[in-house]
């Protein structure tokens, strides 16, 4: 099957006007100003008229609990997988999985037998090695060993600091951890990050700091989440991100985590912009399908509810609609930027050979309309087209 994209305004993130773009199996084949629609009798072609849409890359949520996480509130309180819908009707052709707090009930083999199907199913998916634990707990026994041999594990995490039910991991510990995946990484080229929950604790990012002063591990080794958590932590990440470390704010939010100061990510991106902040360093994520619990003071869950996917272009959306952010830079935090930090070389730009992963927006309102999966059309008119296994 061909795709033909005529009409369409381009942002790769960056603007690059008005465009045709054909598809060809997988890939982005040609972006010309026009491409006459030729005459194969061997091959179907659908064109698709993209008069009043603007067309962006398909959106990376590098931060997704994909066979659910939770249960802070004890077994019925584990929350439920992914769905392929969940995804593409937000625009997610590719996820990064991770697993939270229960390091015990889930396990890498499910996470990455769930993201072999999801893959199967038509979008792209990565996992993390590892949870909220350590001594970390891989699949092969070794960090290094889980990045160079496992195709689908890019990185470590996500490891929790400053968190009360985190592991307390020493500064020591932490490096290990850091230098493992670095090495791995290297070893395998891939990215070896080592994606970090942060909470609530008044030591913020401490711990990385303290690593990254003590030993040759490069702050950029490092990618915290939760960032904009709180108003004391994101101060701090406003401070680390000037040191040139990754900044990663959750989408997924309750109303009253924001009556008690959690900083809304379309906000979070302009103060951060504001403050002259590189775009490249920042990015969002859902947090999809973890549990969103709240703490009293005595460390009690005292509520919980669940995180969506849905909330990752929500926030971007925002960001250009409500906050001034410009189209590209907003865009960026979920295109662009996840995929140069996790190296992602094929997602996140519309460019000719990348993989054929697009989204059509409505130009006045911003809307999703259709969504192309690896060249696949996965949503069309805002529904979805292609359903998971047991949808």
């Amino acid at each position: 099957m061909l795709n033909l994209i005529k009409n369409a305004e381009i942002y790769s993130p960056q603007y690059l006007g008005k465009k045709d773009l054909l598809l060809v199996h997988n890939k982005i084949g040609y972006i010309r100003d026009s491409i006459e629609i030729p005459d194969l009798s061997f091959a179907d072609i659908e064109v698709i008229d993209a008069e009043g849409k603007i067309a962006v890359p398909g959106f990376i949520d590098s931060h997704v609990h994909i066979i659910g996480g939770g249960g802070e509130g004890s077994y019925k309180t584990r929350t439920p997988e992914i769905q392929l819908t969940d995804a593409t009707l937000s625009g997610i052709t590719t996820l990064v999985g991770v697993i939270g707090t229960d390091g015990t009930t889930r396990t890498m083999a499910s996470l990455i037998a769930k993201a072999r199907g999801l893959e199967e199913e038509g979008i792209t998916c990565f996992v993390q090695t590892g949870s909220y634990q350590v001594p970390v707990k891989t699949l092969t026994g070794k960090i290094e060993d889980d990045l160079i041999l496992i195709d689908k594990i890019i990185g470590v995490g996500e490891i929790a600091i400053a968190d009360h039910r985190s592991s307390q991991p020493t500064v020591e510990e932490m490096a290990k951890i850091a230098s493992a995946a670095r090495v791995g990484g290297m070893l395998s080229g891939k990215a070896g990050i080592v994606n970090v929950h942060v909470g609530d604790s008044y030591d913020h990012l401490k711990l990385l700091e303290d690593v990254v002063e003590k030993t040759d591990i490069p702050i950029k080794q490092f990618y915290p989440t939760h960032i904009n958590r709180n108003p004391h932590l994101f101060e701090a990440g406003i401070r680390y991100a000037k040191k040139g470390g990754y900044v990663d704010f959750t989408t997924s939010s309750i109303p009253k985590f924001l009556e008690e100061g959690e900083v809304k990510c379309s906000k979070a991106l302009r103060f951060m912009l504001d403050e002259g902040i590189p775009a490249g360093q920042i990015t969002f994520t859902s947090d999809g399908q973890a549990s969103l619990p709240d703490f009293n003071e005595q460390g009690e869950l005292i509520g919980l509810q669940i995180g969506k996917v849905s909330t990752l272009f929500s926030e971007v959306r925002d960001a250009i609609l409500q906050e001034g952010v410009s189209i590209e830079k907003a865009l960026s935090v979920i295109t662009e930027n996840p995929a140069s930090i996790l190296k992602l070389y094929q997602k996140g730009r519309i460019e000719e050979g990348k993989d054929a992963d697009l989204v059509l927006l409505k130009k006045e309102t911003l809307a999703i309309e259709t969504v192309f999966s690896l060249g696949r059309k996965m949503v069309e008119d805002g529904k979805a087209v292609v359903k998971g296994t047991f949808e």
